[in-house]
Parts: C-alpha cells; sequence; structure tokens
C-alpha cells in the first residue's frame, strides 16, 4: 500500500489560528474553545538504589537532580520493585533486608519531603509509586494516594499491598499491621495465580477506587507474560485503575533494545520492539488496535526504567527525561498536584515522545459545534462534517551526545520526517468467555493519511499545522504516530513501518555505548492518544 506525499486535495485545509494550548475559539464559531493549560513532563517507571538491581551509585539524590535539574521533568513516579530493600535511599547498606514499601517510608519518602522544604524541587511532583511482579505474569506499575484535595502516596496501602501479595515473610512487618491485616483477610494471601494477579486488581478498586493506578510494563519482554485476554480481564475489572500500557518500553540503553532478549527469529516477532515500541502498540492494527476498536480506554505510555546508564561494561537505561518523556495535560495552574495528574493520565489527553522528537502537540476532531481532543469522545451525526486538526512543535535540539555520557551535546534538532493519522472502526466489547475475548488484531485499521512536509505549515508561533476533512459514517477512533525516519530507511521502516530491532553487539564497550546511543538517535518515535468518534 502506498500513500501520497503531494499536496493536500482541497478538502483538507490548513489551519494557523489555533492557539498551541487552548484559549482561542474556532472563527467559524460554535465549537468551544480549547481549554487553557500547559503540558507536563514526566515518567512513571524509575528505580533508585533502593531496588536491588539497581546500581549502588543510582541514589534517589541522583536521579532528582537528574530528572529535574537536568532533563527538565515536571513529575515523577519513584517506582523501585516491591521486593526487599538492602539499602537506603542514599545507597548505604542496610543491617537487614526490609519490605521495599517500608523502605519507601523510611528513607524515600521522608529524603523527598526534606528536599521540597528547603525549596529544591518545590515546584516539582514526585511520588513513590512501585512495580510488582505480577504472579504468572510479569511487571506492573502501581501508585496508590490518600487525601481528598492533595493527594499524598498511602504507605498503609504499600504495606498492605506487599503483605498480601508478594510472599515477604510476615515477620518483616510490623506486628501490630499484620495483626490487624489477619483481622481483614485470615490467612489468606494472593501471590501465586492468575486468580490473585486479578485479586490485587479487585484489591485496588475496592480499597483505592478513585486514587490508584495499575499499569502494564514492558508487556511483550518474555514470552507469556500476558495475553490480549489479560489485558480485558485487568480493564474490565477496573477500568478507572487499569487504563494504560507501556507501549514505548525503558531500557533504550541495552544492546538489546528495551531489554527485549528473546531470540531474534521469525517466530518471536510477537516479543520485539519496533523502533524501541512493544509489539503491542507498534503493531499496526495489532493487540492495542483490537482493544481500542471495543472503545476501551486504555492508553499508551513511555518510561525510562532507569536502574542505570552506563557502569563498567554495562548499559542499561536513559535518565528520567533524557530520552523518554510522557507528556500529560495539565488545566491547573502552578505546581503540578497528584490529583491533577491521574486525572490527566486517566483522561487520556497525552502523548509520549522518545529523544524530544516534539515537545507539544494539539491533536483533535471538531464538528460544527464541538471539539473533542486526546481521550476524548466527539458524538456526530451520521453524515456530518468532521475536522481532524494536527499541530505539533519540536524543540530546538534534543539531549542527544556525541560520545556518548560525555558532556558534548551534538546538538542536533530533532525533525518529523512524516506523522500518520490511524483510523480503525469501533464495535462491540467483546465478553469474557468468548472467541472475541481472545482476539488480538483489528482489521479496519489502516493508516488513513501520512502528512510529510509538503501537507503542514510552520507558524509563527513555532508549531507545524495541518488539518483533514473526514465525513461521519460509523463509530471510530483516529490516532497519530510520527517518527525522524523516512518510510523506507534500510532495517528501520518498510513501506512507513517499523521494522523489529537489532541487537546492538560491539565487542569493544565504549564502542557498544555508542553504537547504541547512535541507534536509538536515529529512530526517534511519537505516539498519540486516540480520539473517538461516534454516531449519535
Amino acid at each position: 500500500m502506498s500513500y501520497s506525499r503531494t499536496l493536500l486535495p482541497s478538502a483538507i485545509a490548513i489551519l494557523l489560528s489555533v492557539a498551541a494550548c487552548g484559549g482561542d475559539s474556532d472563527p467559524a464559531g460554535g465549537v468551544p474553545p480549547l481549554p487553557a493549560g500547559r503540558w507536563i513532563a514526566g515518567d512513571l517507571h524509575t528505580h533508585t538504589t533502593q531496588s536491588a538491581d539497581a546500581d549502588v551509585s543510582q541514589t534517589l539524590d541522583k536521579v532528582l537532580a537528574k530528572s529535574f535539574t537536568t532533563y527538565g521533568l515536571d513529575w515523577m513516579a519513584l517506582s523501585n520493585h516491591l521486593r526487599v530493600s538492602t539499602r537506603d535511599a542514599l545507597g548505604a547498606p542496610l543491617a537487614a533486608p526490609i519490605p521495599m514499601s517500608i523502605g519507601a517510608e523510611r528513607y524515600e519518602i521522608p529524603r523527598v519531603q526534606a528536599l521540597q522544604a528547603t525549596g529544591t524541587y518545590a515546584d516539582k511532583l514526585i511520588f513513590s509509586g512501585f512495580e510488582w511482579d505480577m504472579p504468572t505474569h510479569d511487571h506492573i506499575g502501581i501508585g496508590l494516594f490518600d487525601g481528598a484535595d492533595k493527594l499524598s502516596t498511602s504507605t498503609r496501602g504499600m504495606k498492605e499491598f506487599e503483605y498480601l501479595f508478594t510472599t515477604r515473610d510476615a515477620a518483616m512487618f510490623d506486628a501490630a499491621d499484620v495483626a490487624a491485616w489477619k483481622g481483614k483477610y485470615g490467612e489468606a494471601r494472593y501471590n501465586r495465580t492468575a486468580a490473585d494477579a486479578l485479586q490485587a486488581i479487585n484489591w485496588l478498586k475496592q480499597n483505592y477506587p478513585e486514587t490508584s493506578y495499575a499499569v502494564i510494563n514492558h508487556p511483550s519482554r518474555n514470552k507469556g507474560s500476558y495475553s490480549i485476554a489479560d489485558f480485558r480481564a485487568f480493564n474490565d475489572a477496573a477500568p478507572n485503575i487499569m487504563f494504560a500500557i507501556e507501549g514505548m518500553v525503558g531500557n533504550q540503553m541495552e544492546p538489546d533494545r528495551g531489554g527485549y532478549t528473546a531470540a531474534y527469529t521469525d517466530d518471536n516477532a510477537l516479543l520485539r520492539v519496533y523502533g524501541g515500541v512493544d509489539y503491542v502498540v507498534a503493531k499496526l492494527g495489532g493487540p492495542w488496535d483490537a482493544l481500542l476498536g471495543e472503545g476501551r480506554r486504555i492508553w499508551n505510555l513511555t518510561d525510562s526504567d532507569t536502574h542505570f546508564k552506563i557502569v563498567g561494561g554495562n548499559s542499561s537505561g536513559y535518565f528520567p527525561g533524557e530520552y523518554a518523556k510522557n507528556y500529560v495535560f495539565n488545566g491547573a495552574q502552578g505546581a503540578p498536584l497528584a490529583k491533577d495528574l491521574l486525572a490527566g493520565l486517566r483522561s487520556g489527553k497525552m502523548f509520549s515522545t522518545y529523544g524530544d522528537l516534539i515537545n507539544a502537540l494539539d491533536f483533535n476532531l471538531a464538528s460544527k459545534d464541538d471539539r473533542k481532543e486526546m481521550g476524548g469522545e466527539l458524538k456526530v451525526a451520521s453524515g456530518e462534517k468532521v475536522t481532524i486538526t494536527i499541530r505539533f512543535r519540536s524543540p530546538a535540539k534534543n539531549n542527544y551526545e556525541k560520545p556518548v555520557d560525555s558532556g558534548v551535546a551534538a546538538s542536533v534538532k530533532p525533525v518529523v520526517d512524516h506523522v500518520d493519522l490511524i483510523v480503525g472502526d469501533v464495535g462491540a466489547k467483546a465478553a469474557a468467555g468468548t472467541p472475541a475475548y481472545h482476539v488480538a488484531a483489528n482489521a479496519s485499521t489502516r493508516v488513513l493519511k501520512r502528512f510529510t512536509s509538503a501537507d503542514w505549515k510552520l507558524g509563527a508561533d513555532g508549531y507545524y499545522s495541518v488539518s483533514y476533512e473526514t465525513t461521519a459514517t460509523k463509530n471510530q477512533y483516529f490516532r497519530l504516530r510520527g517518527t525522524n525516519l523516512g518510510t523506507d530507511v534500510a532495517g528501520l521502516t518498510q513501506g512507513g513501518e517499523p521494522l523489529a530491532d537489532q541487537r546492538t553487539g560491539t565487542t569493544d564497550s565504549t564502542q557498544r555505548f555508542n553504537d547504541i546511543n547512535d541507534r536509538n538517535y536515529r529512530s526517534l518515535w511519537f505516539y498519540a492518544n486516540p480520539v473517538f468518534l461516534t454516531l449519535r
């Protein structure tokens, strides 16, 4: 299939007057203005030295400084493994291992609070979550909060979760807490079966229905970790909590991009990353499109999964904000709060990017009297005209260094080669126990239009703008992806589709680190969450 790179037909208009972050109404009248606010960048999946598989040098202070001072993030979840901690937040060894939840309560949270109390990172949102080894599956990132208006990490909930859903020895917890938990659950603990995994999602729904999230991490890294039926079951159990998949994975500095180390064979195609993106999201018409095709509000995210960057002869991942960023729209004034971030994540009004390919995006669908943005649903009559607007901006340069980790900026400005407008049909939600529950494809999904520099215009505000007019005839969703790559780049893209990333295994360590870094900055992508179109 080929896509035109010529100028757009007359049905497509270039819109230059829409404001970057809202506030201006449509000149035609009737359409509500875009909301005022700003994009806030952050990372939900990070590790410090309190995770045993992070390097001892990966102290909390170092991660915070890299994330906020060096790379300019606005928010971050500290999400150490829900295992035992053997070091404190500054890397000092503990006399004896302790549960991670207690480590967060005793070391991590007080250190963040102390820094912010002195004004350091006072304008940043920093909270503690955790990464749980989900029984029979893989990792899932969880955050849970207490409070009404200004949410804070629930250490009470973290400890109860760790007791109930891991094999941690009960003697490692406070005896009074254990007695209270046994009073609620008896001797029951849920840490071995797939039913136990689902029980954890239900526990979040019962205890933190409006103030928790559960994000599937690196879904295809290990064979058999998750099936499409698992995603559906988690989302069915708690759609307000399990609403995102880490499709744009971390660990990008590993020789196997993303840490996806399955053998490079044809039958492992589902266990690969494509332009650094998990098959679940990267495959056009694949699992993510199957979920969206049921109208499920399940969004894509990216994260660093930072453990260390380069230590000795090994490399793992970039620091938070260095290579991968999630941009969430925040309509509130001042420093972001946990409740605002949670609402933004849940809304789906966000996009994710590698290598700062873009740093702002307005993507919306508008009828004659309404407009909806990413995560939203535009309801129109059959036959009604709908205008799809895409506006994006790229920074003056990204964080590419050459040599890697040298502090010497390559001063490369990221340039978008093309943006794909992808459409898929929306039908009925698959029911548990039916064959449809196991279908991981959406045959209707396709690239509706591929836009290039021949199509968009650069405005005085630094935004590239293009729009496309369509007629509503069925229930559909529209989503975006963009890249700095051409449509046919040997080893990287074919017909516009990303190819599976190959291992970078240069023998010499220093050369390998540079080759990996060059590989990653050569192949940049962004993915935007969908807007739904529904016939009323």
